[in-house]
């Protein structure tokens, strides 16, 4: 069984649901996972977790996302981009200026309605199983992080952007906001996601390349170990004596030939003395010891 994150290259068309059963099929494992849903007709980087990578899942999720989007002045949708049925159009009349000046005012943090066709739960429904069903209900503004905006293109009506922003962001509202802020309206006509923490689009696979590295078994190769996701961490071994406590994800002391350095790092990459990595530990300054964060040993 393969263990680990690879780097997938999600294409126009499949649903990330698609691309995890796809994956199931050609590793022939079930313990498959992805790291943040992508849109049917968005493309790009989609982090799949494999094995006991599974339990990077949420981690990854919560990482900063870079997105390539071309924005579609003068027309609004019901799913705020192209794919769906068109509300309202109107004539674009601004300037390449009026279009830099709305485009940057929404760096930094501000508040986003979520569209009505999403994932999002309201009473336990799906906000886009009520969308379908005609009904549209009202959703409570939150807080998103557009880190970095830069202009690639301006071709009016088509505005090119590339985006990077805190998990949660819609891409999709935002080109509907700008839109609106512009007054002429706007969607979303096309999504690239370009990056996702560490793994980059130059880097992903597609399925079927996948495929043909699994046949030639060179796959391992291109997947990151569960540990090499947290190489920024110090490594830790323990003494054989702390075998017993890591293994069943307990608490422990460091020994007195621990660098004083474990102690004043905020997490700490944890190895049993065989050298197999246990899981992420932070250590308690209080009572002096490590405590486990995540495990990824076994069945833990």
């Amino acid at each position: 069984m393969f263990d680990g994150v690879i780097n997938v290259y999600k294409e126009p068309g499949y649903t990330s649901h698609d691309v995890v059963a796809k994956m199931r099929g050609i590793l022939k494992q079930k313990k498959i996972g992805h790291t943040g849903t992508l849109d049917p007709a968005a493309e790009g980087v989609l982090p799949v977790c494999l094995g006991k990578g599974t339990k990077l899942c949420d981690m990854l999720t919560d990482k900063t996302k870079t997105y390539e989007a071309v924005l579609l002045l003068g027309r609004e949708t019901d799913t705020q981009d192209t794919t769906g049925e068109t509300l309202s159009e109107a004539l674009v009349s601004v300037t390449e200026e009026d279009v830099r000046e709305a485009v940057l005012s929404f760096v930094g943090e501000y508040d986003q309605i979520p569209p009505m066709y999403s994932a999002l739960k309201v009473d336990r429904k799906k906000l886009y199983e009520l969308a379908r069903a005609g009904k549209e209900v009202e959703r409570q503004a939150r807080s998103v992080t557009i880190h970095e905006i830069s202009i690639r293109s301006i071709d009016l009506p088509r505005v090119t952007m590339s985006v990077t922003c805190s998990k949660g962001t819609y891409i999709r509202t935002l080109c509907y906001d700008i839109g609106r802020k512009l007054g002429c309206g706007g969607c979303m006509e096309h999504l690239t996601r370009t990056r996702v923490d560490r793994f980059e689009v130059k880097d992903s696979l597609t399925l079927a390349q996948i495929e043909a590295l699994r046949d030639e078994d060179r796959l391992q190769e291109h997947i990151v170990p569960v540990d090499g996701m947290f190489s920024d961490y110090p490594a830790l071994t323990v003494s054989e004596e702390c075998d017993r406590l890591v293994h069943n994800g307990n608490q422990f002391y460091p020994s007195e030939d621990q660098p004083e350095t474990y102690r004043t790092a905020d997490m700490v990459r944890v190895y049993d003395s065989a050298g197999h990595f246990i899981g992420i530990y932070e250590y308690d300054g209080e009572k002096r010891w490590f405590k486990p964060r995540k495990i990824f040993l076994g069945g833990q």
